[in-house]
This record gives C-alpha cells, sequence and structure tokens, in this order.
C-alpha cells in the first residue's frame, strides 16, 4: 500500500509540477499526515523537494519517472504482446533485446519463465530485470547513456553491435508512420537501431496498436525489414489490411475490451 501511495505521488509531480499536501491526499486517498510523512521520506530520498504547503519533483528524478509513466502507458497491451513474443524464443539461442518499454515487458517475463539463453542489451532497465535470472546470461553494450529511457547509444555501441551477431532481435518503436517506416525519437536510438537490424537473422518488432500512425522525428528502417511484427487487436483494420499488403508477417494478440 505504502509503495503504491509513493507511485502516485511522484506520478502525480511528475504531471502536474507542483502540488499541496492537500492534492495529494485527494489523489491518493491518504490522510494529510500520512502524506506529509512520505513527503518528508522522498525528500530525504532526493526524489522531491518541499515548499511551504506542498512539493514538487526533484530536478534530477525527472528522467527517471518520466522513464516509469512510459512503462504504463497501454500496459495491457505491452504484456499481451511480451506474451507471444515470449513463445517465438528459443533456449540456446542469442538474442537482443533493444531498450523499448514494450521489450522491458519481455525481460519480465522471462524473468517469471526462464530459460538458457544468452542476451544482449542496450537497455539499462532490461538488464536490471535479468540479474541473476536462471540460465540467462547477460551483456550490455557500452556507450552514451540517454537518460530519457536509460538505454546506451552511440559510436561505441555501434561499433561493438558490428561484431556480433543474433539469431532474434526484439524491437520496440515510437511509432510507424504512414508511409509504413519506424521511426523513434532520437537521432542516435535510429542509428543504433539500424544497425541492430543488420545484425540478426529474425528481427521481431513489438508495437502496441496506439504506435500506429503516430509521429516521431527520427526514421530507422521500413516495417518490412522485421521479419514480424507483433501488435495488439485494437489495431484499425486499415493498418491490418496494409501490413497483410506488405508481406509482413504480423502477429495479432487480442485483448479486452473493457480497459
Amino acid at each position: 500500500m505504502q509503495s503504491d501511495r509513493i507511485s502516485k505521488i511522484q506520478h502525480h509531480l511528475y504531471s502536474n509540477g507542483f502540488a499541496n499536501v492537500q492534492e495529494l491526499a485527494e489523489a491518493t486517498g491518504a490522510s494529510i499526515v500520512t502524506i506529509r510523512r512520505d513527503l518528508q521520506r522522498l525528500e530525504e530520498g532526493g526524489i522531491v523537494t518541499r515548499t511551504h504547503g506542498g512539493a514538487r519533483l526533484a530536478e534530477a528524478a525527472g528522467p527517471e519517472l518520466a522513464f516509469q509513466a512510459r512503462v504504463q502507458e497501454q500496459v495491457e497491451a505491452k504484456r499481451a504482446i511480451a506474451d507471444a513474443a515470449l513463445a517465438l524464443l528459443q533456449p540456446h539461442s542469442t538474442v537482443f533485446l533493444d531498450a523499448g518499454t514494450t521489450v522491458l515487458q519481455l525481460a519480465r517475463r522471462l524473468r517469471v519463465e526462464p530459460m538458457p539463453l544468452t542476451v544482449f542489451t542496450n537497455g539499462l532497465a532490461v538488464a536490471q530485470e535479468l540479474v541473476n535470472v536462471e540460465g540467462v546470461t547477460v551483456n550490455v553494450l557500452g556507450g552514451q547513456l540517454r537518460h530519457e529511457n536509460l538505454s546506451l547509444v552511440g559510436p561505441t555501441a555501434e561499433r561493438q553491435l558490428g561484431e556480433l551477431w543474433f539469431d532474434q532481435l526484439y524491437l520496440g518503436t515510437s511509432a510507424v508512420h504512414d508511409d509504413a517506416r519506424l521511426y523513434t525519437l532520437h537521432p542516435a536510438e535510429a542509428s543504433l537501431n539500424r544497425v541492430m537490424l543488420g545484425r540478426t537473422s529474425r528481427a521481431v518488432v513489438l508495437s502496441d496498436s496506439s504506435k500506429f500512425g503516430a509521429r516521431a522525428p527520427y526514421a530507422v528502417a521500413a516495417v518490412t525489414e522485421a521479419h514480424t511484427v507483433i501488435t495488439d487487436d485494437r489495431l484499425d483494420a486499415g493498418w491490418v489490411k496494409r501490413l497483410a499488403e506488405l508481406g509482413v508477417d504480423a502477429t495479432i494478440v487480442p485483448l479486452g475490451r473493457t480497459s
């Protein structure tokens, strides 16, 4: 209960910038006394800065909270996609898991149902999920840290990829534009993704339906460069038809219709 309340406080402050104690109490369903105690602990941990009557998120905590917020977006779809992706993993193979939040859900599934694998990743959160997972050997690329998504990118990471080959690549995306290309939010990430696609026998793109038709600035590759795309059944019928016309092997996983 306390952990859930703390998370709500953090995300409320991330979304609103500043909140007074009363607002936080209403947002969490806790008492004012409890909120004040929580804020004191969060301030001691460097997460918030308390001001007269309330608090704001500490500047250094912003990127981490932004990443956590993205992890929670479309979480039902991401988990269903991860379930389908888990079924494609082959024991004793070498795979690359990128730093996307949908791929992070696959790492979490692998933690619950481990198998012998050699995993490479440029995602710190992905690597952390796989610490001490039985049978999984984890290798992390070097490079420049992108705080926004806890990924390692840049020339060092690209040089390392050039010396490696993977049985499978699991790749997330920020957007699939109307031009049927994959896009992302950062040029170094786009560049590294292109190198990944050239170093694998099978590329599997994990993308919830909200990414189709969305916008992001930096092109990665045509969606046809993926051997498989896994998405959810809220995907627009027009996109389903288009993927079929492009010859893309699309796995569409069912979701509940009430959320």
